[in-house]
């Protein structure tokens, strides 16, 4: 899951919420994990994470908007030392080989979240494809399917398309496939959960599924327990294909 959806709650609170949920794997917002930490406060938070029997999957969304070394480098250092294998990441393309040549340096994988209409760089997928194919493999996408499907883009199609180039995900449910604030439980909506789950199926996908629920923001819990019990229900349902290794 996505610690975003744990926004209003202090970093402990939602290490219990996340078990209470059944779930282990976590991306961590910088809300949960402050950039601003050293790097020894950020080991021994994560020895705290790790201790509480969760793993952390990954991080972010965090942006990148200085075109420097150091502006750069300082999020993979802080990637590291909060033990983040992959960070999703908004940006502008330009950014791009500067931000490859540090996921090389540090072994970070990096993921380009689309943000739907309102992103001037990245709207769906398809806008980010181009680039990360001529990138080192550590650079992929960061589907949010919610914002894909805003663009008029059919969620199902691209993450076909996308490929090995598909590293992570943030999923959630619109009423409205239009609509921004339609957002609600996985499964009340009318984004193909099941036909997403069937394609990652089929391509032998290895990354996460995380819940971003953002919705119900102060009491969560009932909402993120009922979207994880239908997409539980929905990869028991599938009869075929590869496991897919979410939540």
């Amino acid at each position: 899951m996505a610690s975003y959806s744990l926004r209003n709650f202090p970093r402990d609170k939602a290490v219990e919420m996340v078990k209470a949920l059944g779930t282990a794997y976590v991306n961590f917002k910088s809300v949960h994990l402050p950039f601003e930490l050293s790097p020894e406060q950020l080991a021994a938070a994560r020895r705290e994470i790790e201790a509480a029997g969760l793993v952390i999957v990954g991080g972010g969304v965090i942006t990148f908007d200085d075109d420097t070394d150091p502006g750069v480098e300082k999020y993979f250092a802080y990637a590291k030392a909060a033990g983040m294998p992959l960070i999703a990441i908004h940006t502008d393309p330009k950014l791009l080989p500067r931000i490859e040549r540090f996921a090389k340096q540090y072994d970070i994988k990096v993921a380009i979240h689309n943000h739907g209409p309102e992103d001037k760089h990245f709207p769906s997928p398809y806008d980010a494809l181009p680039h990360v194919k001529k990138l080192d493999a550590r650079i992929g996408l960061c589907i949010d399917v919610g914002h894909t499907v805003r663009t008029g883009t059919d969620v199902v199609r691209a993450v076909a398309d996308a490929g090995p180039r598909l590293l992570d995900m943030h999923m959630k449910d619109l009423r409205d496939l239009t609509a921004k604030g339609s957002q609600c439980i996985v499964g009340e909506g009318a984004i193909p959960i099941a036909g997403i789950f069937r394609q990652l199926g089929t391509m032998g996908y290895r990354g996460y599924v995380n819940l971003e629920y953002e919705i119900d923001a102060d009491a969560p819990l009932p909402g993120m327990k009922q979207s994880f019990a239908y997409m539980r229900g929905a990869l028991a349902g599938l009869a075929a294909g590869p496991t897919v290794h979410a939540f």
